[in-house]
């Protein structure tokens, strides 16, 4: 049976982050909130782990979910050969909502999916996650949602999605922008090809991002996705 914590409430956060910490080490998927959306985690390193948060979701090995770390540094233990466009990216938006995708380093033991030896990488601005981040080490998380479904903004909204395939909720509240409109999901910067390239336009927009890196290549615009 799924349990699901009050992350607001300090007695209910430490044993929350305790709870989500063995229940990531049994191989098995937690929820949790970030700055954008409800993300759907599970140990990075955990083949058993990943392949159940795909399940929860319904979606296949062609779409690897984005990997979230606590701090910057994290990074070059899990990329190689990182642009200095990039670095100075993760040095102005992390944390934040940009995920950078990089070349895997190819000695990791982990099976994210069909990534093609590369990894998105993300430091999300949200307390809970980066605790939880800071006790559990790098966790594979896409958003709290069955694929083609909408992202899910409150724990609810993910319960009613996710059910019992989740072993532990954590509800830091409602996500949502300061005006009340709609969550935008985090913009995504290829980081592999010779120049940098938008692939995904989010809560960055290409203005800031050429404000650090001015010749980045903008994205068609497009539907956003319900990633974290």
């Amino acid at each position: 049976m799924s349990t699901t914590f009050d992350v607001s409430n300090a007695e209910q956060r430490a044993a929350a982050i305790t709870a989500a910490k063995e229940t990531l080490g049994e191989k098995r998927c937690i929820v949790l909130p970030t700055d954008t959306v409800y993300g759907i985690g599970a140990d990075a390193f955990s083949p058993q782990g990943v392949a159940m948060l795909m399940a929860s979701k319904g979606r296949s090995r062609n779409m690897p979910p984005p990997v979230l770390i606590a701090q910057v540094a994290t990074m070059d233990g899990l990329a190689r050969d990182i642009p200095d466009e990039a670095r100075k990216l993760a040095e102005a938006f992390w944390p934040g909502a940009l995920t950078l995708i990089l070349q895997a380093q190819p000695s990791l033991t982990w099976d994210l999916g069909e990534t093609r030896g590369t990894v998105a990488l993300r430091v999300p601005n949200d307390d809970t996650a980066l605790e939880l981040l800071g006790a559990t080490g790098p966790l594979a998380v896409s958003s709290a949602n069955r694929t083609g479904q909408p992202a899910a903004t409150t724990v609810d909204e993910a319960i009613a999605q996710l059910g019992e395939s989740v072993d532990v909720y954590l509800d830091g509240g409602a996500r949502g922008s300061s005006d009340g409109g709609a969550t935008l999901p985090s913009t995504i910067v290829d980081a592999t090809g010779e120049t940098l390239r938008v692939v995904r336009a989010g809560a960055i927009d290409i203005g800031e991002l050429r404000v650090v890196v001015p010749n980045i290549a903008d994205v068609e615009p497009q539907a956003p996705s319900q990633d974290a």
